[in-house]
């Protein structure tokens, strides 16, 4: 009997050193796949620490070009408004020396007669306009209504213009 209380024993712990084996053998297959996926995981950790990286990169550049952009804009704000304003003060001048313009033909034309109903002819080529320098003045002639009409239309231009500039 001792014999076979011996051999039960002895086989039970064999039974239980194969059961061992192969707890060993499924927990280092588990262990093999943690370690790679720990790999896998490492790579891709490093892989985000080199987005991360570049994107901080990214923004810093990002934020010197707004603050360039943002400087030149400035500059060129303040540029435009002074254009602005010297374009303005040479509409108005414009338009005073327009002014004193039509001043001047209103007065140099003779009163106004009433005309004859003139009868439909082929109208003639404009005659071009000559113009006799004498000191500072010009001086143009024949045609001295049209340049007013032109002068006149050139003046409600750009009065309109700067009205609409100014709304």
């Amino acid at each position: 009997m001792t014999h076979w209380i011996g051999f039960a024993i002895e086989g039970l712990v064999a039974v239980l050193l194969l059961l061992t084996i192969v707890y060993c053998v499924v927990l280092n297959s588990k262990l093999r796949r943690l370690k790679a996926d720990e790999h896998a995981l490492k790579a891709t950790i490093g892989e985000l620490i080199t987005a991360t990286e570049i994107a901080e990169r990214a923004i810093a550049g990002l934020k010197v070009t707004v603050r360039d952009v943002d400087q030149n804009i400035g500059e060129r704000l303040r540029t435009a408004e002074r254009f602005a304003a010297d374009i303005s003060q040479q509409i108005e001048a414009g338009t005073t020396v327009l002014d004193r313009l039509a001043q001047i033909v209103a007065a140099s034309r003779p009163a106004p007669t009433p005309a004859p109903v003139p009868t439909p002819t082929p109208a003639p080529a404009p005659a071009p306009i000559v113009v006799a320098e004498t000191s500072d003045l010009a001086v143009a002639s024949p045609d001295t209504r049209a340049v007013l009409a032109a002068a006149q239309a050139f003046a409600q231009r750009t009065r309109a213009r700067s009205r609409g500039l100014a709304a």
